[in-house]
């Protein structure tokens, strides 16, 4: 018997919707004051004067309210300012310390950008694995660990076993609402251009001497053909919570990194069980230099055979000091694209469509097009406690209710996207009182390709790709941080909830 598509629905809605036709308070504000010359030189009867202040009070409530891919006038030419000022000035350039000799200790980390606000504590041993990498945001005031998946994809799965997944990531989800150490997970996928290092390592292994030289003569025709397109697919998953959430129980196991790793392993260890439940066959969480090749080869795909090829040689999971974890040099990105040590990266917010979408859509965006490029995807997920879940569906069933009654009173029709919000307000408001959770998410997808390639073509390949169900929306003016949030392992990418903390 076949099961029923799910189809999620409602992921188009603003986490922050206006109150006052679609703006917020503050844009209401500004244009009511820009409106109030203008009805003052009226009431006068200066017609002449109330025409010239409409003419420049029009324009500036439109530069306050219209929104341009996303963001409104106004806000783009502050962003467009602090960005011209920041290459100006030269914070945006960077370069790194080992190459200039400047490193004095190797075990410091020395990355760019929002990176360098990181700090990557060692946690005492995990069970039998080993000393586990803490990831502390010291802007934020998170702290999170890092695993490594081994997972087959959902490409080839069916529809009743993508059913089956997208139940348990719900109640994987569910299961860290409930948690009040952890409040966000980051999934990140990427792919990797196959240098064929390992299976070149198996070969010389296994290689049979007196083999028929029809038999060399065929493999090596296959590895010719089949190699230069293969790529393989790294699996991340990130947790991290807050260090409010962290303090209490970390003081009471001892305190300082130790106590917060502790706190953190107790979590870990409860959901490894659920992420293989999710078709991971493998869940490593990693150390400080299994990390910092992560981050090392996200820079730089290049590296990875190097790497691997150190790590056959070695015959352990060899990783990089952290003082070499970073790209080389990062010149100040351009508005459009991110250049890194001799690789371009084009990253995207991707928008779900309102009409909604099923389990398993998002794979077109990781399929590589042109051997040496790579393509990467990141899933970041926020859940909310009960508390909070009620106070935001009560919040937004008030507002439905409040702007529905107003129309009526004044005579107005509801419109049908009116009446869908107002039905979804109350169905999640009882989901929420049977016991379900709210999640915040974003999704970010990057392509990253090879310095001297046609950024542009690549970049409109990737649009392509996924044109018709996702919209992609470039991060003009941010793609440094685009970068972070699409390609590295490191939890960051969703913005704080302002005003969200309970």
């Amino acid at each position: 018997m076949s099961a029923a598509t799910r189809i999620y629905k409602g992921l188009s809605r603003k986490e922050r919707a206006g109150w006052i036709i679609g703006v917020t308070p503050v844009q209401a504000f500004v244009c009511v004051g820009l409106a109030v010359p203008v009805i003052l030189a009226l009431a006068a009867g200066r017609f002449g004067q109330a025409l010239a202040l409409g003419g420049l009070c029009g324009p500036a409530a439109a530069l306050v309210v219209v929104p341009v891919r996303g963001r409104s006038a106004l806000r783009w030419l502050g962003h467009l300012l602090l960005y011209r000022v920041g290459i100006a000035l030269g914070w945006s350039r960077w370069q790194s310390r080992a190459v200039t000799g400047q490193a004095t200790d190797l075990d410091e980390p020395d990355l760019p950008g929002v990176l360098a606000r990181l700090r990557f504590p060692d946690g005492p041993p995990l069970r039998d694995v080993g000393r586990v990498c803490l990831i502390h945001d010291t802007g934020d005031g998170r702290w999170g660990a890092t695993a490594r998946l081994t997972h087959a994809g959902v490409g080839m799965l069916s529809d009743a076993q993508c059913e089956r997944l997208a139940n348990r990531l719900g109640n994987l989800l569910l299961s860290i609402g409930h948690r009040e150490v952890i409040d966000r997970m980051s999934l990140l996928v990427r792919t990797v251009p196959d240098d064929g290092a390992d299976y070149q390592a198996w070969r010389a292994e296994h290689d049979v001497p007196d083999a028929p030289a029809l038999a060399r003569q065929a493999t090596a025709e296959l590895d010719r053909l089949v190699g230069a397109v293969s790529v393989r697919h790294e699996v991340f998953v990130t947790l991290s919570g807050t260090e409010d959430a962290l303090r209490r129980p970390a003081a009471a196991a001892g305190g300082g990194v130790a106590g917060r790793a502790a706190v953190l392993y107790r979590v870990l260890d409860g959901l490894e069980d659920k992420l293989k439940s999710l078709g991971a066959t493998g869940v490593k969480w990693l150390s400080g230099p299994e990390l910092a090749v992560a981050i090392r080869t996200g820079f730089n795909p290049a590296s990875a055979a190097g790497l691997a090829a150190r790590r056959h040689r070695a015959g352990n999971e060899e990783g990089v000091r952290w003082a070499t974890a970073g790209p080389v040099h990062a010149p100040a990105p351009s508005a459009r694209a991110y250049h890194h040590d001799g690789f371009a990266t084009v990253s995207y917010s991707v928008l779900t469509p309102e009409a909604g979408t099923v389990f398993g859509s998002l794979g077109g965006l990781l399929a590589v097009k042109t051997a040496g490029e790579r393509r990467s995807l990141a899933i970041h997920y926020e859940t909310l406690s009960q508390h909070r879940s009620r106070r935001a569906v009560r919040r937004l069933r008030f507002r439905t209710g409040v702007m529905r009654d107003w129309k009526s009173s004044k005579g107005f029709n509801s419109g049908a996207t009116e009446a869908r919000e107002a039905g979804g307000a109350r169905a999640q408001e009882h989901a929420v009182a049977a016991g379900h959770g709210i999640v915040r998410f974003a999704v970010a997808t990057a392509v990253t390709i090879p310095d001297t390639w046609n950024v542009e073509d690549h970049a409109a390949k990737l649009e392509n790709d996924i044109a018709g169900r996702f919209q992609l929306l470039r991060m003009e003016l941010a793609q440094d941080a685009g970068f972070v949030a699409a390609v590295l392992p490191v939890g960051m990418g969703l913005p704080r909830l302002r005003g969200g903390g309970s």
